[in-house]
């Protein structure tokens, strides 16, 4: 009886203690989107990739390799290496550069002839490596989503 006792002791005793410990914070993808693509005077493109952090910890962003389709297109890929860290249910802003096939080329061109009532569908697509706080190491998240850039009013060769 007195072993039963000292061994229910010291579980409760060692369960209290993990209980004790910092509470896991849960981790989720990011959302990765376009926020701003620039068209530079060389054909090539400037993206400002928006990562949004849907995680309730802060993560450490080290890069991002993926594709970028433009409507049905055939996709380009999207690569950048950089150091971001994101608070919790936060986003922020990367510039990438890419060179566009000559049909995207043309794609833009299109939406550009339509001015502001003019959009371009596109879907980004790959992984992103961070870092989440209560982690030792970095691990790759799958990203993948969809949208639309429309030509900026009053800034010329820009698409929001």
């Amino acid at each position: 009886m007195h072993r039963l006792l000292r061994d229910s002791l010291m579980f409760l005793l060692t369960a209290g203690l993990v209980a004790c410990g910092p509470p896991k914070k849960s981790v989720f993808p990011p959302t990765v989107s376009v926020q701003q693509l620039k068209l530079l005077p060389d054909g090539e493109w400037q993206l400002s990739v928006r990562i949004q952090n849907n995680s309730y910890g802060e993560m450490d962003f080290t890069s991002l390799d993926g594709q970028l389709q433009i409507a049905d297109l055939v996709p380009v890929r999207l690569h950048g290496t950089f150091e971001l860290d994101i608070p919790a249910l936060s986003g922020d802003v990367t510039t990438l550069t890419i060179l566009p096939t000559a049909p995207m080329s043309k794609a833009l061109q299109a939406v550009s002839a339509k001015g502001s009532a003019g959009s371009l569908g596109y879907r980004v697509s790959g992984s992103a490596n961070a870092k989440p706080e209560q982690e030792k190491q970095a691990r790759d998240f799958d990203f993948s989503g969809n949208d639309s850039l429309s030509p900026t009013p009053g800034i010329p060769n820009t698409y929001r």
